[in-house]
């Protein structure tokens, strides 16, 4: 079968006369399908298993409230012991290939493991069922990766067509999720693949607009969240929103600190998975007694937010609440996603803004929602360091031209508010690559100073020929350099010539390191010399090290050596960070 589909793939390919780009499209365009149904499979998994629970589907926050205390309170522990069960089965087919798609497109082949996936979906089904806090949208993009990945090994593409692929597909899922097919395709470009280039952002966008259109032929579609009509915004307003985005670059930070010190301190237990995840679902179960509408993403209480009025204190108080159950279920080690929780909060903290602006200035300023709006995308472009994509997918989410001004301003704001604060991101691959980039920025600014070791062969010039002999005895050497009284510089003393020497036979009791000074034998490295200078230095050179010697002034006073390993070392460091 396999053979058959290789066969076909580049049969089409040569009857149409295609390129591999032009290939990567329609493949792009079958993911797209295949990771929407994906979605729409779990979505619908989620419906089933809440009727099979409660006998009721639809929002969490409604089926809560809906539950007696006690079934609030059992509920999210019972289903964490649950996915914690699938989850370390899960574990059991870990293999070479990648359990997270993010891992699969930046820093492996493209396999993600089918079993491993299913599992680890089956688990968040357990998670979010039950009332954890915790995003849909990450098991959705999970399945719709692990699909595109097992497209793509089937028909034998290679690892670079291969994680494009699964790329195409991590965009597929999230556009299904959030109705947002161009920010679909810049959150896989921003945040997984770290640049923006045609040759896989045009397959990414096919992906995202091929998702987007088959969930939108499906029956009872509509999107996650529903906008309102954004108001108009007079312009010292937009004043109050950049207040927001530098709000939001302050708080963002918090909250992620706030998530894995949870997290960290949940893992100290060393309890049992299982019981980690149980024991996040127990804080959820008592959260939700008092505040039911933890439950769940938050997307039915940010739409209820949009559409109608709500007390400051009730916020305030489903803020605290949600951020703590987020942060129980996340540190508790559940699979999901952070990102619609996320969302969450940037649109609390947007009411709250708005909320206090109406009330100072009720004439001339825009109702509580039209800063929960901006909001949302403020707080994202801050956690997600990706302000680009918030941007895109809130003016999606609205597709509203006067959105665009308060918005741009408040994510850029927000953004580099948080990196000035701490360069933390919702994800792990965002980080390693800021910290790639650091290592390649340090690496490329090194100097010879930051290498200097002691140089432990150094005689004066009025060292006798015995002194010679007995430190190249001492010493596996092929120099040893010479200074004058002053510590400055001469030049070296070869082996070579001392060898010779010695196979002469003659007295040499009267001779001094100055009778054997090879004054220009080797080039000498300076302290302000680069990686690159320096290496030029030891290509024209076999010995292991070179002098380091002081040239600010006249003194060239010998500082120490460099050693060809050190600075070989550092070199293939940065070869290696891909600098």
């Amino acid at each position: 079968m396999l053979t058959t589909l290789l066969k076909y793939r580049i049969r089409i390919q040569r009857l149409f006369h295609f390129s591999e780009d032009h290939t990567m499209l329609l493949w792009a365009g079958v993911v797209g399908l295949v990771g929407a149904l994906a979605t729409i499979s779990f979505r619908e998994s989620i419906h089933a298993v809440q009727w099979l629970l409660t006998g009721k589907t639809g929002s969490l926050v409604g089926i809560a409230e809906s539950l007696p205390w006690y079934v609030r309170l059992i509920m999210p522990p019972l289903g964490g012991l649950v996915a914690g069960v699938f989850l370390v089965l899960s574990k059991r087919f870990a293999s070479g290939a990648a359990s997270d798609y993010m891992e699969a497109v930046a820093i492996g082949d493209g396999h993600i493991s089918v079993r491993q996936s299913l599992l680890r979906s089956v688990s968040s089904l357990g998670t979010i069922t039950t009332g954890g806090s915790i995003g849909r949208e990450g098991s959705m993009v999970q399945l719709a990766a692990m699909a595109a990945s097992f497209i793509g090994r089937i028909t034998h593409f290679d690892p670079p067509r291969l994680r494009l692929l699964v790329a195409c597909g991590a965009a597929a899922g999230l556009t299904s999720a959030y109705n947002a097919p161009i920010a679909g395709a810049f959150f896989v470009t921003e945040i997984v693949l770290g640049s923006i280039a045609m040759e896989s952002f045009g397959p990414l966008l096919v992906a995202s607009v091929v998702a987007n259109i088959t969930m939108r032929e499906f029956p009872g579609y509509q999107p996650t969240y529903e906008m309102p009509p954004f108001p108009a915004i007079f312009g010292w307003e937009v004043i109050f929103f950049v207040g927001l985005g530098i709000l939001c670059g302050f708080a963002s930070p918090q909250y992620l600190r706030l998530l894995a010190f949870v997290k960290r301190k949940l893992k100290e237990t060393n309890f049992p998975l299982p019981a980690r995840l149980a024991l996040g679902g127990l804080f959820v179960g008592l959260i939700s007694v008092w505040e039911p509408q933890v439950w769940g993403n938050g997307y039915s209480v940010v739409n209820s937010m949009l559409h109608s009025p709500w007390a400051w204190t009730a916020v305030l108080s489903v803020l605290l609440f949600k951020v703590l159950a987020t942060s129980f279920t996340m540190g508790s080690g559940a699979i999901g996603g952070v990102f619609t929780p996320t969302l969450f909060v940037g649109a609390s903290i947007g009411y709250l803004v708005g909320f206090g602006v109406h009330a100072l200035f009720p004439v001339g300023t825009s109702q509580p929602y039209a800063y929960a709006i901006v909001g949302m995308g403020a707080f994202l472009a801050a956690a997600t360091s990706a302000p680009l994509m918030a941007i895109l997918m809130i003016f999606e989410m609205t597709l509203s031209y006067q959105v665009v001004l308060p918005l741009m301003l408040a994510c850029v704001v927000g953004y580099f508010v948080a990196r000035s604060i701490d360069e933390t991101s919702m994800y792990e691959i965002t980080i390693k690559r800021n910290e790639d980039a650091k290592a390649r920025l340090r690496l490329r600014s090194t100097q010879m100073r930051e290498l200097i070791k002691p140089a432990d062969t150094v005689l004066p010039l009025s060292a006798s020929f015995e002194e010679l002999s007995k430190m190249f005895l001492e010493y596996p050497v092929k120099y040893i350099y010479i200074v004058d009284d002053e510590n400055r510089y001469q030049g070296v003393v070869s082996l070579q010539d001392v060898t010779s020497a010695l196979l002469e036979k003659s007295d040499m009791s009267a001779k001094r390191a100055a009778d054997f000074l090879r004054r220009d034998a080797l080039p000498v490295i300076t302290p302000g010399m680069s990686l690159g200078q320096a290496l030029q230095h030891f290509l024209g050179h076999q010995g292991e090290r070179l002098p380091t010697v002081d040239e600010t002034g006249e003194t060239r006073a010998l500082l120490g050596v460099v050693y060809k390993s050190s600075l070989l070392d550092a070199y293939f460091k940065l070869n290696k960070a891909g600098g």
